[in-house]
């Protein structure tokens, strides 16, 4: 596992340092770290996975696979590349992301202008897109954690990141 949100958590609000070395919290949050994130995506193995809970609608699990997922190194700034999308979590949020290095509080490395800065609007480390900040914002806790198009509604109640075995 890579990430898991369960409740919209101020834990996502780190460090530079903290992401790349991974958190947890004893309600279940959690990241695994971006250097270790790095070490295991590089090696082509692995694809990503969202399992993704609605706000409105907890009955029902949404999923988002993407089939190549890699993130660069830390002197990269932990570059994002995601293709090849598959699920039923309706847009494919993360894909507008792709290219995007991962900005934290301390270090942000968005392409927005610093009075636009997305991880102090957004309040989470993650990568954040070009065009838009985020149209998939699950480490953050400021107006809520949301997959963009998700058809149950885009404010979720849980969010988990895996990798897996290609």
């Amino acid at each position: 596992m890579i990430q898991q949100n369960v409740n919209g958590s101020r834990i996502f609000s780190r460090s530079w340092e903290e992401f790349k070395v991974g958190f947890s919290d004893s309600r279940g949050n959690y990241w695994l770290g971006n250097d270790l994130l790095s070490q295991l995506t590089r090696s082509g193995r692995y694809k990503l996975r969202f399992d993704l809970q609605s706000r409105s609608n907890t009955s029902n699990w949404y999923y988002a696979e993407y089939s190549t997922f890699i993130v660069q190194p830390e002197s990269s700034n932990y570059r994002l590349e995601v293709y090849g999308y598959s699920g039923n979590a309706g847009r494919d949020s993360l894909s507008e992301q792709n290219g995007a290095m991962f900005s934290t509080l301390d270090r942000d490395n968005d392409q927005k202008s610093s009075e636009q800065c997305c991880t102090a609007a957004r309040s989470g480390g993650f990568w954040y897109g070009y065009r838009n900040c985020c149209y998939c914002c699950v480490n953050r806790y400021y107006n809520g954690f949301q997959w963009l198009g998700l058809p149950g509604g885009r404010l979720l109640q849980s969010s988990r990141m895996w990798l897996q075995c290609n």
